[in-house]
């Protein structure tokens, strides 16, 4: 069956009442989310995981999606508007919008915003149909020892990248592997690391770990640590362009799409460097560059949205397709999958076609759905800016205490969570990224026993993971993450001496 009939597969699929149903809902969320300050896509997916327990596979998946590209459009609201990141990736959009803001073309803004999200979003969609199916052809014909080399690859790449150090990055995936080990051992099923307590028997829930590090630790870190916080909001005027608005926007529109989706595409994760890479571009190319940063540029706008969206959503490539999640988001909905005993990886296009395409149709008419919610109504999303930060955060722990009770109906799944919520709130005092320790909880059980097999393969003999090519060429990759960082950054040392 070829890609256009398996999508009109997934378009049946996801346009049943119930599946669009979700899918508007995890739209509005997802923009809601983003319209707020503090609270980002990766928050919320964590927050809502125990509806796992209850909705089918394919209808949460969809919301799920509905969240983590819905939270990008509503993003960029309150950097025009408030000058205030919901996520880092519309800090670029900030610094223009807000000025725009500031100068009467609040509008204008966020006309751009919305309309550059939706182009960079259909574009990079259609990237995610026609070149998912084909890595994942490739994929599946790996074996044991490329797959552990694999996995490793994601653990070296999402700790490296999403954090600020990558010692601090390694020690939090430290901490998620030796999560993972806690429970019945795969193969002898004697149990490990339990502490002689039951409930730990068939190991730490992931959905409780993900709502303790993200929602839980978000909520605390707000109260304990961020105080009060008093924003000054622009004037919101009508949304709409101008022809000459639409003639500057329409080139960085497609610019930021091609900047984007590589960087979503490629195991290297954040969407921090193409947004700011975008905004480069724009300033460099523009014929009166006397705008950025005076009256604001909107170009400086309409380039890092559609980048940063084409980023989101390339993404699900290597999430998908590898199983490597290059974002706090797509970290928790790979949690989310396996909650359903689903692993994303080459097998899944084969063993979950049906619900890997009705998400991939999802995207497309998501897109729709935000942009039809994004430019009419939001005058509504701004209204939520007026929500006090107190309640805000009161109803995040509320939904998160309730969710995880209801899974198992358990006391000490309730300490754990807290408990978990307060290591949370000191990885993030300390700046230590939480996303890799979902990872190596998710995936470190994985690779144990891919590494298992190579090893069984190789008769006990390591180097089995080098007299493969492909396994040979993961490991040079590993490496060189390590490593050229640290070269560059004594290069740049030695040059600037």
């Amino acid at each position: 069956m070829d890609i256009f009939q398996q999508l009109l597969q997934g378009f049946a699929t996801a346009a049943t009442p119930i599946n669009l149903l979700w899918c508007f809902v995890g739209c509005a969320l997802g923009t809601a989310v983003g319209v707020l300050p503090g609270i980002g896509p990766a928050v919320a997916v964590a927050m809502l995981l125990p509806i796992t327990v209850k909705v089918e596979a394919t209808a949460s998946m969809i919301f799920f999606a509905g969240i983590y590209y819905g939270a990008m459009y509503g993003g960029s609201t309150t950097s025009i508007l408030l000058n205030t990141p919901g996520e880092t990736a519309t800090m670029v959009t900030a610094m223009e919008g807000n000025k725009m803001a500031k100068s009467g073309r609040a509008g204008a803004a966020l006309a751009t915003a919305a309309i550059g999200s939706f182009v960079a979003g259909t574009i990079a969609t259609v990237l995610v149909t026609l070149f998912a199916p084909v890595v994942a052809e490739f994929a599946v014909k790996l074996g044991p020892p490329e797959y552990f080399m694999l996995m490793v690859l994601a653990f070296t790449t999402v700790s490296a990248v999403l954090g600020k150090s990558t010692v601090r990055g390694l020690t939090a995936l430290f901490v998620g592997l030796a999560a993972g080990l806690v429970g019945m051992d795969q193969i002898t099923g004697q149990a490990r690391y339990t502490g002689g307590t039951p409930e730990l028997l068939d190991g730490v829930e992931i959905v409780l770990v993900a709502v303790g590090l993200f929602a839980v630790a978000e909520a605390m870190y707000a109260v304990l640590y961020e105080g009060r916080v008093d924003a000054s909001q622009n004037r919101l005027t009508r949304v709409h362009m101008t022809a000459k608005d639409w003639r500057r926007s329409w080139p960085a529109w497609l610019r930021g799409t091609a900047i984007g989706a590589p960087f979503g595409c490629i195991p290297a994760g954040g969407t921090e460097i193409p947004t700011f890479l975008s905004y480069a571009t724009e300033k460099k190319l523009a014929k009166d560059s006397t705008d950025f940063g005076a009256q604001g540029a909107i170009e400086g706008v309409a380039g890092p949205e559609a980048a940063n969206n084409a980023s989101v959503t390339a993404a699900m490539i290597p999430l998908l397709t590898l199983g490597i999640p290059t974002s706090n988001t797509t970290a928790v909905l790979l949690g989310a999958f396996q909650n359903y005993g689903i692993q994303p990886g080459p097998q899944l296009f084969t063993t979950s076609s049906v619900l890997v395409w009705a998400l991939i149709a999802s995207l497309y008419i998501g897109n729709v759905m935000l942009l039809v919610l994004n430019l009419p109504l939001v005058g509504l999303w701004v209204k939520l800016l007026k929500i006090p930060r107190p309640y805000l955060y009161a109803g995040i722990l509320i939904f998160a205490t309730v969710g995880v009770y209801g899974m198992r109906q358990s006391a000490f799944d309730l300490f754990l969570l807290y408990g978990i919520g307060v290591l949370g709130v000191v990885m993030r005092r300390f700046d230590f990224p939480t996303a890799p320790v979902i990872v190596g909880m998710i995936l470190g059980p994985l690779a144990e026993a891919q590494m298992r097999n190579a090893m069984s393969i190789g008769e006990g003999s390591a180097m089995v993971f080098v007299q493969r090519p492909m396994s040979l060429a993961l490991l040079v990759v590993v490496i060189a993450v390590l490593v050229l960082p640290r070269l560059f950054r004594v290069f740049r040392k030695s040059a600037a001496a």
